[in-house]
Protein backbone atom coordinates (compact mmCIF):
# COMPACT_ATOMS: atom_id res chain seq x y z
CA UNK A 1 0.00 0.00 0.00
CA UNK A 2 1.33 3.41 -1.00
CA UNK A 3 1.00 6.71 0.85
CA UNK A 4 -1.83 9.19 0.30
CA UNK A 5 -1.90 10.95 -3.06
CA UNK A 6 -3.46 14.33 -3.66
CA UNK A 7 -4.79 13.27 -7.06
CA UNK A 8 -5.04 10.00 -8.94
CA UNK A 9 -5.98 10.25 -12.61
CA UNK A 10 -7.35 7.06 -14.15
CA UNK A 11 -6.94 7.07 -17.91
CA UNK A 12 -5.00 9.17 -20.35
CA UNK A 13 -5.85 10.71 -23.71
CA UNK A 14 -6.29 14.48 -24.12
CA UNK A 15 -8.48 14.71 -20.99
CA UNK A 16 -6.26 12.69 -18.69
CA UNK A 17 -2.97 14.26 -19.75
CA UNK A 18 -4.40 17.79 -19.60
CA UNK A 19 -5.70 17.10 -16.09
CA UNK A 20 -2.23 15.77 -15.24
CA UNK A 21 -0.56 18.90 -16.62
CA UNK A 22 -2.76 21.27 -14.64
CA UNK A 23 -2.61 19.36 -11.37
CA UNK A 24 1.16 18.94 -11.73
CA UNK A 25 1.60 22.68 -12.24
CA UNK A 26 -0.55 23.20 -9.13
CA UNK A 27 2.11 21.28 -7.16
CA UNK A 28 -0.26 18.38 -6.52
CA UNK A 29 2.09 15.68 -7.88
CA UNK A 30 -0.63 13.64 -9.62
CA UNK A 31 -0.33 9.91 -10.14
CA UNK A 32 -1.60 8.99 -13.61
CA UNK A 33 -2.70 5.40 -14.16
CA UNK A 34 -2.51 5.77 -17.92
CA UNK A 35 -3.30 2.23 -19.04
CA UNK A 36 -1.33 0.04 -21.41
CA UNK A 37 -2.94 1.62 -24.50
CA UNK A 38 -2.09 5.12 -23.31
CA UNK A 39 -3.09 8.09 -25.41
CA UNK A 40 -6.67 7.07 -26.13
CA UNK A 41 -8.32 7.02 -29.53
CA UNK A 42 -5.83 9.48 -31.03
CA UNK A 43 -3.24 6.70 -30.93
CA UNK A 44 -5.37 5.07 -33.64
CA UNK A 45 -5.53 8.24 -35.77
CA UNK A 46 -3.19 9.31 -38.53
CA UNK A 47 -3.43 12.95 -39.61
CA UNK A 48 -5.02 15.38 -37.15
CA UNK A 49 -5.72 18.66 -38.91
CA UNK A 50 -8.24 20.28 -36.57
CA UNK A 51 -6.28 20.57 -33.32
CA UNK A 52 -5.45 24.26 -32.73
CA UNK A 53 -1.83 25.32 -33.06
CA UNK A 54 -0.74 22.76 -35.66
CA UNK A 55 -0.91 24.64 -38.96
CA UNK A 56 0.25 21.68 -41.05
CA UNK A 57 -1.52 19.06 -38.96
CA UNK A 58 0.04 16.44 -36.71
CA UNK A 59 -0.03 12.65 -36.43
CA UNK A 60 -2.31 11.40 -33.64
CA UNK A 61 0.40 9.39 -31.82
CA UNK A 62 2.81 12.33 -32.08
CA UNK A 63 0.24 14.68 -30.57
CA UNK A 64 -0.40 12.34 -27.67
CA UNK A 65 3.32 11.88 -27.05
CA UNK A 66 3.60 15.67 -26.73
CA UNK A 67 0.66 15.76 -24.28
CA UNK A 68 2.31 13.01 -22.25
CA UNK A 69 5.78 14.57 -22.27
CA UNK A 70 4.44 17.95 -21.20
CA UNK A 71 2.55 16.49 -18.24
CA UNK A 72 5.62 14.52 -17.19
CA UNK A 73 7.85 17.58 -17.51
CA UNK A 74 5.88 19.34 -14.76
CA UNK A 75 5.98 16.40 -12.37
CA UNK A 76 3.11 14.08 -13.26
CA UNK A 77 4.01 10.49 -12.41
CA UNK A 78 2.92 7.97 -15.02
CA UNK A 79 2.02 4.40 -14.22
CA UNK A 80 1.62 2.37 -17.43
CA UNK A 81 -0.80 -0.18 -16.07
CA UNK A 82 -4.54 -0.77 -15.70
CA UNK A 83 -6.67 0.19 -12.72
CA UNK A 84 -8.37 -3.06 -11.79
CA UNK A 85 -10.69 -1.98 -8.96
CA UNK A 86 -11.77 1.18 -7.15
CA UNK A 87 -13.44 1.89 -3.82
CA UNK A 88 -14.71 5.46 -3.75
CA UNK A 89 -15.39 7.28 -0.49
CA UNK A 90 -18.89 8.61 0.04
CA UNK A 91 -18.09 11.40 2.54
CA UNK A 92 -16.25 14.68 1.85
CA UNK A 93 -12.62 14.42 2.91
CA UNK A 94 -12.62 10.63 2.71
CA UNK A 95 -9.98 8.63 0.91
CA UNK A 96 -10.55 6.90 -2.40
CA UNK A 97 -8.80 3.60 -3.09
CA UNK A 98 -7.54 2.36 -6.45
CA UNK A 99 -5.93 -1.04 -6.99
CA UNK A 100 -3.32 -1.58 -9.71
CA UNK A 101 -1.70 -5.01 -10.13
CA UNK A 102 -2.69 -5.87 -6.57
CA UNK A 103 -1.26 -2.67 -5.03
CA UNK A 104 -3.62 -0.31 -3.24
CA UNK A 105 -3.24 3.41 -3.94
CA UNK A 106 -5.13 5.98 -1.85
CA UNK A 107 -6.01 9.54 -2.83
CA UNK A 108 -7.99 12.52 -1.66
CA UNK A 109 -9.30 13.11 -5.19
CA UNK A 110 -9.75 10.98 -8.30
CA UNK A 111 -10.17 12.17 -11.88
CA UNK A 112 -11.79 9.65 -14.21
CA UNK A 113 -10.76 9.88 -17.86
CA UNK A 114 -11.05 6.34 -19.20
CA UNK A 115 -12.63 7.53 -22.44
CA UNK A 116 -14.88 5.66 -24.82
CA UNK A 117 -14.32 3.19 -27.60
CA UNK A 118 -15.94 3.24 -31.02
CA UNK A 119 -18.35 0.40 -31.55
CA UNK A 120 -17.01 -1.67 -34.41
CA UNK A 121 -18.71 -3.79 -37.02
CA UNK A 122 -16.29 -6.67 -36.55
CA UNK A 123 -16.11 -7.49 -40.26
CA UNK A 124 -13.19 -8.51 -42.44
CA UNK A 125 -10.91 -5.65 -43.45
CA UNK A 126 -12.14 -3.23 -40.78
CA UNK A 127 -9.06 -3.39 -38.57
CA UNK A 128 -6.62 -3.58 -41.48
CA UNK A 129 -8.07 -0.49 -43.18
CA UNK A 130 -8.59 1.64 -40.05
CA UNK A 131 -6.93 4.97 -40.83
CA UNK A 132 -6.64 3.99 -44.50
CA UNK A 133 -10.22 4.59 -45.54
CA UNK A 134 -12.15 3.24 -42.57
CA UNK A 135 -12.88 5.91 -39.97
CA UNK A 136 -15.20 6.50 -37.04
CA UNK A 137 -15.42 10.31 -37.12
CA UNK A 138 -16.57 12.31 -40.14
CA UNK A 139 -15.99 15.57 -38.29
CA UNK A 140 -12.35 14.55 -37.98
CA UNK A 141 -11.67 13.02 -41.39
CA UNK A 142 -14.28 14.14 -43.94
CA UNK A 143 -11.91 16.68 -45.53
CA UNK A 144 -9.66 13.82 -46.69
CA UNK A 145 -12.41 12.60 -49.04
CA UNK A 146 -13.23 15.65 -51.12
CA UNK A 147 -15.10 14.76 -54.30
CA UNK A 148 -14.83 11.04 -53.49
CA UNK A 149 -17.52 8.35 -53.04
CA UNK A 150 -18.05 7.48 -49.37
CA UNK A 151 -20.16 5.33 -47.07
CA UNK A 152 -21.82 5.90 -43.71
CA UNK A 153 -22.74 2.80 -41.73
CA UNK A 154 -25.57 3.25 -39.22
CA UNK A 155 -29.14 4.38 -38.79
CA UNK A 156 -29.30 6.66 -35.77
CA UNK A 157 -29.01 10.41 -35.27
CA UNK A 158 -25.21 10.18 -35.17
CA UNK A 159 -25.18 8.48 -38.56
CA UNK A 160 -27.42 11.21 -40.02
CA UNK A 161 -25.24 13.96 -38.55
CA UNK A 162 -22.12 12.30 -39.95
CA UNK A 163 -23.74 11.89 -43.36
CA UNK A 164 -24.86 15.52 -43.53
CA UNK A 165 -21.41 16.76 -42.57
CA UNK A 166 -19.69 14.39 -44.99
CA UNK A 167 -22.00 15.46 -47.84
CA UNK A 168 -20.28 18.88 -47.84
CA UNK A 169 -17.06 17.21 -48.99
CA UNK A 170 -17.76 13.88 -50.70
CA UNK A 171 -19.11 13.51 -54.23
CA UNK A 172 -21.57 10.93 -52.96
CA UNK A 173 -22.55 9.56 -49.53
CA UNK A 174 -24.24 6.17 -49.37
CA UNK A 175 -25.82 5.53 -45.98
CA UNK A 176 -26.03 1.78 -45.31
CA UNK A 177 -28.48 0.52 -42.69
CA UNK A 178 -29.28 -3.11 -41.92
CA UNK A 179 -33.01 -2.37 -41.48
CA UNK A 180 -35.57 -0.47 -43.55
CA UNK A 181 -36.47 1.53 -40.44
CA UNK A 182 -34.10 4.07 -38.91
CA UNK A 183 -33.49 4.77 -35.24
CA UNK A 184 -32.84 8.41 -36.11
CA UNK A 185 -35.33 11.10 -35.18
CA UNK A 186 -37.65 12.30 -37.95
CA UNK A 187 -36.05 15.73 -38.10
CA UNK A 188 -32.54 14.28 -38.59
CA UNK A 189 -33.78 11.77 -41.15
CA UNK A 190 -35.54 14.55 -43.07
CA UNK A 191 -32.41 16.72 -43.05
CA UNK A 192 -30.29 13.90 -44.43
CA UNK A 193 -32.93 13.05 -47.05
CA UNK A 194 -32.85 16.62 -48.34
CA UNK A 195 -29.16 16.44 -49.26
CA UNK A 196 -28.92 15.69 -53.00
CA UNK A 197 -25.73 13.61 -52.72
CA UNK A 198 -26.91 11.34 -49.87
CA UNK A 199 -28.40 8.00 -50.89
CA UNK A 200 -29.98 5.45 -48.52
CA UNK A 201 -29.23 1.77 -48.99
CA UNK A 202 -31.47 -0.55 -46.93
CA UNK A 203 -31.76 -3.23 -45.68
CA UNK A 204 -28.08 -4.07 -46.15
CA UNK A 205 -25.23 -5.04 -43.86
CA UNK A 206 -21.51 -4.78 -44.56
CA UNK A 207 -19.76 -8.11 -45.02
CA UNK A 208 -16.23 -6.96 -45.84
CA UNK A 209 -14.04 -3.96 -46.60
CA UNK A 210 -11.72 -4.61 -49.53
CA UNK A 211 -8.34 -3.04 -50.25
CA UNK A 212 -8.00 -1.01 -53.43
CA UNK A 213 -5.09 0.75 -55.06
CA UNK A 214 -2.33 2.10 -52.84
CA UNK A 215 -3.32 -0.14 -49.95
CA UNK A 216 -6.33 1.99 -49.04
CA UNK A 217 -10.05 1.20 -49.10
CA UNK A 218 -11.39 0.27 -52.53
CA UNK A 219 -14.92 -0.96 -51.95
CA UNK A 220 -17.28 -2.54 -49.45
CA UNK A 221 -19.12 -5.82 -49.94
CA UNK A 222 -22.69 -5.58 -48.67
CA UNK A 223 -25.50 -8.12 -48.41
CA UNK A 224 -29.26 -7.56 -48.44
CA UNK A 225 -30.49 -8.83 -45.05
CA UNK A 226 -33.80 -10.05 -46.56
CA UNK A 227 -32.90 -11.47 -49.97
CA UNK A 228 -29.22 -12.31 -49.57
CA UNK A 229 -28.32 -10.25 -52.65
CA UNK A 230 -24.65 -9.21 -52.66
CA UNK A 231 -23.31 -5.90 -53.95
CA UNK A 232 -19.97 -4.13 -54.14
CA UNK A 233 -20.06 -0.42 -53.33
CA UNK A 234 -17.01 1.62 -54.44
CA UNK A 235 -15.81 3.90 -51.65
CA UNK A 236 -12.67 5.84 -50.86
CA UNK A 237 -13.83 6.33 -47.30
CA UNK A 238 -16.22 4.63 -44.90
CA UNK A 239 -17.44 6.12 -41.63
CA UNK A 240 -18.84 3.70 -39.06
CA UNK A 241 -21.44 5.49 -36.93
CA UNK A 242 -23.04 2.81 -34.77
CA UNK A 243 -22.23 4.37 -31.42
CA UNK A 244 -19.62 4.44 -28.68
CA UNK A 245 -18.98 2.42 -25.55
CA UNK A 246 -17.86 4.54 -22.58
CA UNK A 247 -15.24 2.72 -20.54
CA UNK A 248 -17.14 3.15 -17.27
CA UNK A 249 -17.32 -0.45 -16.07
CA UNK A 250 -14.65 0.23 -13.43
CA UNK A 251 -16.95 2.61 -11.54
CA UNK A 252 -20.34 1.06 -12.27
CA UNK A 253 -22.39 0.85 -9.07
CA UNK A 254 -20.43 3.64 -7.38
CA UNK A 255 -20.79 6.55 -9.80
CA UNK A 256 -24.04 7.70 -11.40
CA UNK A 257 -24.18 6.71 -15.09
CA UNK A 258 -26.75 7.58 -17.72
CA UNK A 259 -28.58 4.95 -19.77
CA UNK A 260 -25.71 4.87 -22.26
CA UNK A 261 -23.11 4.21 -19.56
CA UNK A 262 -21.62 7.71 -19.62
CA UNK A 263 -20.64 9.25 -16.27
CA UNK A 264 -23.10 11.88 -15.07
CA UNK A 265 -21.61 15.16 -13.85
CA UNK A 266 -23.11 18.07 -11.97
CA UNK A 267 -24.20 20.81 -14.38
CA UNK A 268 -21.30 22.35 -16.27
CA UNK A 269 -18.78 21.09 -13.72
CA UNK A 270 -16.88 17.79 -13.76
CA UNK A 271 -18.13 16.78 -10.29
CA UNK A 272 -19.70 13.34 -9.97
CA UNK A 273 -22.07 12.15 -7.24
CA UNK A 274 -19.05 11.11 -5.13
CA UNK A 275 -17.25 13.94 -3.30
CA UNK A 276 -13.71 14.36 -4.57
CA UNK A 277 -14.34 12.33 -7.74
CA UNK A 278 -14.38 14.12 -11.09
CA UNK A 279 -14.83 12.94 -14.69
CA UNK A 280 -13.69 14.33 -18.02
CA UNK A 281 -13.37 13.59 -21.73
CA UNK A 282 -15.26 11.03 -23.76
CA UNK A 283 -16.25 9.19 -20.58
CA UNK A 284 -18.69 12.07 -20.06
CA UNK A 285 -19.21 13.52 -23.53
CA UNK A 286 -21.52 11.74 -25.98
CA UNK A 287 -22.11 14.88 -28.05
CA UNK A 288 -18.86 16.46 -29.23
CA UNK A 289 -16.17 13.79 -28.75
CA UNK A 290 -13.30 15.93 -30.02
CA UNK A 291 -9.72 16.05 -28.78
CA UNK A 292 -9.95 19.78 -28.08
CA UNK A 293 -13.16 19.47 -26.03
CA UNK A 294 -11.69 16.51 -24.12
CA UNK A 295 -8.60 18.55 -23.29
CA UNK A 296 -10.80 21.41 -22.13
CA UNK A 297 -12.77 19.16 -19.80
CA UNK A 298 -9.49 17.74 -18.46
CA UNK A 299 -8.52 21.28 -17.50
CA UNK A 300 -11.90 21.74 -15.80
CA UNK A 301 -11.51 18.50 -13.85
CA UNK A 302 -8.05 19.53 -12.66
CA UNK A 303 -9.35 22.90 -11.45
CA UNK A 304 -12.36 21.28 -9.79
CA UNK A 305 -10.06 18.85 -7.98
CA UNK A 306 -7.72 21.66 -6.97
CA UNK A 307 -10.57 23.70 -5.51
CA UNK A 308 -11.96 20.65 -3.72
CA UNK A 309 -8.58 20.06 -2.04
CA UNK A 310 -8.40 23.71 -1.08
CA UNK A 311 -11.86 23.81 0.47
CA UNK A 312 -12.32 20.32 1.94
CA UNK A 313 -10.57 19.42 5.20
CA UNK A 314 -9.07 15.99 5.56
CA UNK A 315 -10.85 13.47 7.75
CA UNK A 316 -9.27 13.96 11.23
CA UNK A 317 -8.35 10.29 11.55
CA UNK A 318 -6.13 10.64 8.49
CA UNK A 319 -4.13 13.61 9.75
CA UNK A 320 -0.45 12.86 10.00
CA UNK A 321 -0.54 9.85 7.70
CA UNK A 322 2.38 9.75 5.26
CA UNK A 323 1.83 11.12 1.78
CA UNK A 324 2.76 9.18 -1.31
CA UNK A 325 6.27 9.71 -2.63
CA UNK A 326 6.78 12.35 -3.92
CA UNK A 327 3.34 13.74 -3.05
CA UNK A 328 4.62 15.34 0.16
CA UNK A 329 4.04 18.96 -0.79
CA UNK A 330 1.11 20.89 0.63
CA UNK A 331 -1.57 22.26 -1.67
CA UNK A 332 -0.57 25.41 -3.49
CA UNK A 333 -2.66 27.35 -6.05
CA UNK A 334 -1.74 26.95 -9.69
CA UNK A 335 -0.41 29.86 -11.68
CA UNK A 336 -3.12 31.42 -13.78
CA UNK A 337 -2.11 30.89 -17.38
CA UNK A 338 -3.94 31.69 -20.56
Amino acid sequence: MSGIENVIIIGSGPAGYTAALYTARANLHPLVIEGFAWGGLLQQTTDVENYPGFVDGVMGPELMQSFRDQAERFGARLLTDQAERVELASEPGGLHKVWVSGTEHRARTVILSMGAEHKKLGVAGEEELAGRGVSYCATCDAAFFKEAPTLIIGGGDSAMEEAIFLSKFASKVTLVNRRDEFRASKIMLDRASQQPNIEFLTPYRVEEFVVGGGGTLGHAKVVNTETGEEREIPAAGTFIAIGHEPQSELVRGQIDLDEGGYVVTDGRSTRTNRPGVFAAGDLVDHTYRQAVTAAGSGCQAALDAEWYLRDTPEVPALAGMPAGDPATAQWAPAADVA
